[in-house]
């Protein structure tokens, strides 16, 4: 299956097998041809490892990327109830996270401040940056593992999330791919969310989500959340000071909470995140590059970046946790 060589160097904690690497078996092939010899390694190895680059084939076009993530039996999933600004390519593909160049995105597993995720997630590198630009990525189980007895115990019971919409996050219009507030509504009682319109028309949600999951098929306990991310202590310092100052606590744009309501301390949060750090994987990409990652078993973030940098990602098979709390 590996037979043609293949640059691949990346950084990773001790005993880390992330992520497994597929190569053609010959110069140019297509990655829709190899698909049909190739989809019980990409399967077995994508539920043990939890993650697969499959990198030197030829993959012409963001179609041919779709038709691969297609592939694997499950209709690709639309972008409901995101958190941050993407573009719809078409027919399930979507930009990545459309945050400034300078910027980095912290580790986390696909809408795992919600109680509905995709099981499964594809990113394909159509042009890497000239500088920086990875997306890395991280086992969920391991981070588990990793984290201080004294933080998974505190978080177990769950996280709350509140989010505020309006001119200072994604609207609610975006997010929810609607102007109808009776559509938020229903989304909103499907999904387990609490909702409020405020007297100027912008809406705020709370949710209690999961901070550890069970994966439903291998067993294994996993840290599933985006505390780190959506606590107010991810921002600069001066925009943190800026917006409690400008809004008030209760109505900065996004801020997570322990399951009884009281505040997460920052540094634990700060524990958290070395525990990520610590668990990282990154390597460049490279132009053709297609990833296949369990959502649950591995997180993923973005590196800073320079220069034109087009990286795409599908979606699939929906699971939730409704019944849970």
């Amino acid at each position: 299956m590996n037979e043609v060589l293949t640059r691949f160097e990346r950084k990773a904690p001790v005993g880390s097998d992330l992520p497994a690497l597929i190569t053609p078996s010959m110069p140019g092939e297509s990655l829709l041809d190899a698909q049909r010899r190739l989809r019980s390694d990409i399967e077995s190895m994508v539920s043990t490892v939890g993650g697969v680059l499959l990198r030197g084939f030829d993959v012409p076009s963001v179609e041919d990327f779709r038709a691969f993530a297609a592939g694997f039996g499950h209709p690709l999933l639309s972008y409901d109830f995101g958190s941050t600004p993407r573009t719809e390519v078409g027919g399930g593909v979507y930009t990545t996270t459309e945050y400034p160049a300078h910027q980095s995105i912290p580790l986390h597993n696909e809408q795992a401040y919600t109680r509905m995720w995709p099981m499964k997630a594809w990113f394909h590198c159509v042009t890497p940056a000239a500088e920086g630009g990875e997306t890395p990525i991280a086992d969920s189980r391991a981070i588990y593992r990793r984290m201080p007895a004294a933080i998974r115990d505190r978080f177990a019971p769950g996280i709350i999330y509140v989010r505020n919409f309006g001119d200072f996050d994604v609207p609610w219009q975006k997010v929810f791919n609607t102007e109808s507030r009776d559509e938020v509504e229903a989304f909103c009682r499907k999904a387990a969310i609490r909702w409020e319109w405020k007297p100027d028309g912008d809406l705020r949600t709370t949710q209690l989500c999961q901070a550890v999951e069970t994966h439903p098929v291998t067993g294994e306990l996993v840290w599933f959340n985006q505390a780190h991310l959506f606590h107010i202590s991810n921002l600069q310092p001066e925009v943190r000071e800026s917006l409690e100052e400008l809004l008030g606590i209760e109505n900065v744009p996004r801020n997570t909470y322990f399951a009884d309501g009281s505040p997460i301390p920052d540094a634990m949060l700060d524990d958290v995140r070395a525990v990520l750090d610590a668990e990282t994987v990154s390597f460049l990409w490279e132009k053709g590059d297609v990833t296949m990652l369990d959502n649950m078993l591995i997180a993923h973030a973005r590196s800073p970046f320079k220069g034109p940098r087009k990286v795409v990602v599908a979606m699939a098979e929906p699971h939730d946790n409704l019944d849970k709390f």
